[in-house]
């Protein structure tokens, strides 16, 4: 049985895996826990993100690809999206349309979510 995907969620999923395997189109942060990795674990934590493929209903119930978590060197990571105005004081009020939404992937250890 397969489950039909809404056009809007997409168009939504698209723009969320180009920004997150080429970290374009996207402002990307990562949190101190991440910073203080030494640079090879860093390395290798961006590159599971950008690499991550494994979606499943329970991680993405809206087929956005919105949320990985991630499993390095016996710990849990989390990726996200947020959807911002293009002001940025608030949240978008539609993710699909990419010249009135700023995206925001987060990237931390399981503990800061």
């Amino acid at each position: 049985m397969t489950t039909a995907v809404a056009p809007k969620s997409e168009l939504i999923r698209t723009i969320n895996d180009r920004c997150r395997k080429h970290f374009l189109g996207c402002q990307v942060m990562i949190t101190p826990s991440v910073q203080e990795l030494a640079d090879e674990e860093r390395v290798q934590l961006l590159s599971a993100v950008r690499e991550f493929n494994q979606f499943d209903a329970d991680n993405d119930p809206h087929h956005e690809h919105d949320f990985g978590a991630i499993e390095l060197h016996g710990q849990k990571w989390f990726w996200k999206f947020d959807y911002y105005a293009p002001d940025m004081h608030m949240g978008s009020d539609d993710p699909a349309d990419i010249e009135n939404t700023r995206r925001v992937l987060t990237i931390m250890h399981a503990n800061e979510y």
